[in-house]
């Protein structure tokens, strides 16, 4: 697969994937989730590779879904089960279920959907200053990436309240101190840093890794698994969208 919106690179035992719609802070595209979804099932499969790197070209991780697009998708209140939906679905168990170690590096921006995405990455190192947030509510859209899910299991219950109903952003370091993070840093170390830690985890047992990897996602989805099929069936009618799309739309 010829890919356009992302790049993937391969140096040892690392794969480095980035997010490449600079000119849109990353906006997480159709083509883009589902060349993503691909690259990731390419690393899963060659056995040299044991821990993949995502990052984003330019100023930001991402910016979330690309609304633009996403607009002439939403039929009746929610997303269609169109292919965004279902690759970025499937990209997320990926990530979750593949036996290496998937590292989520975010500098910039990380909003709605990209937070949702960086949410199932098995560790998150982000920029002390990059900003993070659950912006749904902000667009009157509902979350379909396990958000409701997964949120809560990081941070807590209230806070993942405070954070989807305000719609407001935290920074790296607070990401760091509510647990969403693993470690925030300077964004001039952040990528030396985060090379780092994948090289310690490369001189480590895989087998072993894969073992403890696989334990903690059954753990952590033993009760999960209802609520995100509870998140992805729920419906609730929506009628104030359009206006809160109305200004972003016009300046696009």
């Amino acid at each position: 697969m010829i890919y356009t919106d992302i790049l993937s690179a391969r140096r040892d035992a690392i794969c480095w994937i980035s997010l490449n719609r600079p000119h849109v802070l990353n906006a997480l595209s159709p083509r883009l989730v589902i060349e993503l979804k691909h690259a990731f099932e390419e690393a899963a499969k060659e056995d040299e590779v044991g821990v993949i790197i995502l990052s984003g070209e330019g100023r930001a991780f991402s910016a979330g879904v690309d609304l633009k697009q996403m607009n002439e998708s939403i039929r009746g209140g929610k997303f269609s089960q169109d292919e965004i939906l279902q690759a970025g679905l499937k990209l997320i168990e990926n990530i979750q279920t593949m036996p290496k170690v998937c590292i989520a590096m975010v500098h910039g921006h990380c909003y709605t959907g990209a937070l949702e995405l960086a949410l199932a990455f098995d560790l998150l190192y982000v920029s002390e200053d990059c900003r993070l947030g659950d912006t749904h509510a902000k667009w009157g859209i509902l979350p379909k990436w396990g958000m409701t899910q997964r949120l809560p299991q990081k941070v807590g219950i209230m806070k993942a309240r405070e954070m989807s109903f305000t719609a407001k952003t935290i920074s790296g370091k607070e990401a760091e101190e509510y647990g969403l993070a693993n470690k925030a840093l300077p964004a001039e170390k952040l990528k030396e840093y985060v090379d780092g830690i994948a090289n310690d985890i490369l001189r480590n047992s895989r087998q072993t890794i894969a073992a403890f990897k696989h334990l903690y996602y059954q753990a952590s989805h033993a009760a999960l698994r209802e609520g995100l099929k509870l998140e992805l069936q729920f419906d609730a009618e929506i009628t104030d969208r359009a206006e809160f799309l109305k200004e972003f739309l016009r300046n696009k």
